[in-house]
């Protein structure tokens, strides 16, 4: 991995200045059991459905992520859902990480294991994740934050924290990393309390 590579939190100057994720849109399988894990597990509401503008023959399904970012499927009934880890080739969606609230970290967990969703738990540093995956076998992350950053400076944050491990020869961006950021930036961010888990990398 190049060390060349400038980061920061300020806008390039490039030709294209986007403000924000619309929406992402995967092709699902059917609709009952898409329905039955973002809305009816996630708690995702579909806020929309309609023929799929480009294919009438399927359903375009929308749900809204938890803060009025749109995720959304393309759905047929004919097709059938398959569990099974999807091979990752260049182009393909790893995984895609939704926010959970510190709070109910702990009911997330619970929720999953009733519903027979096994999961990876892993302290990543800088933030705190479930691993799961949905009824196609796409991992699913469901991440809380470590401290209480305000979303609008969140880049600021974690792009500060990124010189600081480099600054410290650290492998990847360790939670005193972010600590340290924090108090740079002169941000009173409250800390949350998570459980302990397996730290960095592996899953």
């Amino acid at each position: 991995m190049t060390d060349d590579i400038e980061i920061t939190a300020d806008r390039p100057d490039s030709p294209i200045q986007l403000s924000g994720t619309d929406h992402i849109t995967l092709i699902g399988s059917n609709e009952e059991e898409t329905i039955a894990f973002y809305r009816d597990l996630l708690g995702m509401p579909l806020v929309l459905r309609q023929p799929n503008l480009d294919d009438p023959n399927s359903t375009h399904l929308f749900f809204d992520t938890g803060d009025g970012r749109i995720i959304t499927f393309f759905v047929t009934d004919d097709r059938q859902s398959n569990p099974q880890p999807l091979r990752h080739q260049v182009g393909s969606v790893h995984h895609l990480s939704f926010s959970i609230d510190p709070d109910r970290f702990l009911e997330t967990k619970e929720a999953l294991e009733e519903a027979g969703h096994g999961y990876n738990e892993f302290d990543r540093g800088i933030f705190h994740s479930l691993y799961t995956s949905d009824h196609n076998g796409l991992t699913i992350e469901l991440s809380t934050d470590k401290f209480d950053v305000p979303d609008d400076r969140r880049g600021e944050v974690l792009a500060t924290a990124q010189r600081l491990r480099e600054e410290d020869g650290a492998d990847f961006a360790e939670e005193r990393h972010l600590e340290a950021a924090l108090e740079e930036l002169g941000i009173d961010a409250e800390k949350y309390e998570l459980p302990d888990a397996p730290s960095g990398a592996g899953l």
